[in-house]
């Protein structure tokens, strides 16, 4: 552990300009359960897509019902050891800029300022007919007040605030509206199934492409908004490292894998470069 450790930090240490690519792995150890297991293979049903969300009364209630129960997990949680160290190589100047898959806002808690929230931040809602955005914790008060019986419900914790609630309790469930226009409300996150914002994406790529090495952190790289990253690495010789715990999509290219903890691994490393 300790050789990889220093492989790592000289990874950091010979390149000026390091991208680093963070995945729901690096939340794990904040209380926010994962997607997938070691060998990259996804847990639980499919994930809510987005057109279905929009297209679907049932849908929209049964996502609102589940996340109004398992929205205290998500809330609750702090970023962990390996946020703060990576905002600490930022701050040094150790890595370049951070863009992540997760929607948690722990990369912002823990200090990171270059930052790119790839597939947007749960803790905002929008309104998709005025835009109007609130707080998703203002949102959920709301929730509790016209849907008491379900204040009380435990279940199983999911994905990105998500919970195991049983179909058969939805049936009085009150689907929230905007309160300006009585539109649909939808978490300020990239669903399943819809694109990311092309301006978005068009500055993740020129930070890929001003990169002069890629760093993965706790991600499996199974979804292509995250791959294609260690594919344009790869494409322009750009050499890149990865801190995940399981097997990664992109395995074959990357060319120093740490299968370790993030919130362990970055910590040291931080500490390593700092001493130098």
């Amino acid at each position: 552990m300790n050789e990889q450790i220093d492989q790592l930090a000289e990874f950091l240490d010979r390149h000026r300009n390091v991208l680093v690519l963070t995945g729901a792995g690096l939340s794990t150890a904040s209380g926010i359960p994962g997607y997938r297991d070691e060998e990259g293979v996804r847990r639980g049903k499919p994930p809510v897509q987005g057109p279905e969300f929009r297209g679907s009364d049932a849908l929209r209630r049964r996502y609102w019902a589940r996340s109004m129960v398992g929205w205290p997990t998500l809330a609750r949680a702090e970023p962990n050891a390996g946020h703060r160290a990576l905002a600490r190589l930022e701050a040094a100047g150790r890595v370049g800029q951070v863009i992540t898959q997760n929607v948690d806002g722990l990369h912002q808690r823990a200090g990171t300022e270059r930052l790119i929230e790839l597939h947007g931040n749960i803790h905002t809602v929008r309104c998709l007919a005025c835009e109007r955005r609130q707080h998703r914790a203002d949102l959920q008060q709301r929730l509790l007040r016209e849907n008491p019986a379900l204040g009380s419900v435990l279940a199983q914790p999911l994905p990105d605030g998500d919970a195991q609630l049983e179909p058969e309790s939805l049936e009085t469930f009150v689907v929230p509206h905007c309160e300006d226009c009585g539109g649909t409300l939808q978490p300020d996150v990239v669903f399943f199934g819809d694109n990311i914002p092309a301006e978005r994406t068009r500055h993740a790529l020129q930070w890929m492409d001003e990169a002069d090495a890629l760093l993965v952190v706790g991600s499996s790289l199974m979804v292509f908004s995250g791959y294609r990253f260690c594919k344009l690495a790869a494409a322009a010789g750009k050499p890149i490292a990865a801190v995940n715990a399981g097997k990664t999509r992109a395995d074959e290219l990357i060319g120093l894998k740490l299968a370790l903890p993030a919130q362990e691994v970055l910590p040291a490393v931080a500490g390593l470069l700092a001493a130098t």
